[in-house]
């Protein structure tokens, strides 16, 4: 049976190569107007960690479980190196959410 939602693995960012914020949820759109205006308590909002730079969608609910694990464990440049391959010029990819 295939969820009516898909979850979404992403990566946020303070700025260009900044500080970088890795998560995960059924709802894309409405998770980034909480990390805009600041709704989320925690690391994102005291890091001021807002720009979404990167963005994967999973159909299926685990897969997309373990993959954020998975970049969780990412050394640093592996997660530079992913957004730089996908979004180079580091845009903010929620604009087209939103």
């Amino acid at each position: 049976m295939k969820p009516d939602k898909p979850l979404y693995v992403y990566i946020l960012a303070s700025k260009s190569y900044g500080t970088l914020y890795i998560g995960q949820t059924n709802d894309l759109a409405r998770r980034m107007y909480e990390h805009k205006n600041g709704l989320v308590e925690g690391f994102t909002k005291k890091y001021n960690v807002k720009m979404l730079v990167y963005y994967e969608t999973y159909d299926n609910p685990s897969q997309g479980f373990a993959r954020e694990r998975q970049m969780k464990e990412w050394k640093r440049d592996w997660k530079l190196r992913r957004i730089i391959e996908t979004n180079p010029e580091w845009k903010d990819l929620s604009e087209e959410l939103l």
